[in-house]
């Protein structure tokens, strides 16, 4: 993350999962690759623990009006 971003709430160990950050008034909030997070998981647990994983301990945690935006890509 840049100079600019450094006030920004990230999640540790999963810097390479980041595409960017999205804005609405007054917020700046970081924004991952969804997919990119189970890889990353999954380097030490199986997809199914994985997903288990995401889903309790990064997509259910509530970390304040800051917390991250997690992408899921759709084909158009």
């Amino acid at each position: 993350i840049t100079e600019e971003y450094l006030d920004i709430l990230t999640l540790d160990g999963f810097d390479e999962a980041i595409l960017g950050v999205v804005e609405r008034i007054n917020l700046q909030v970081a924004c991952y690759d969804r997919n990119k997070i189970i890889q990353i998981l999954m380097r030490d647990m199986s997809e199914e623990e994985a997903w288990e994983y995401y889903q309790f301990n990064i997509l259910d945690a509530y970390m304040g009006e800051s917390t991250p935006v997690y992408l899921d890509y759709m084909p158009l």
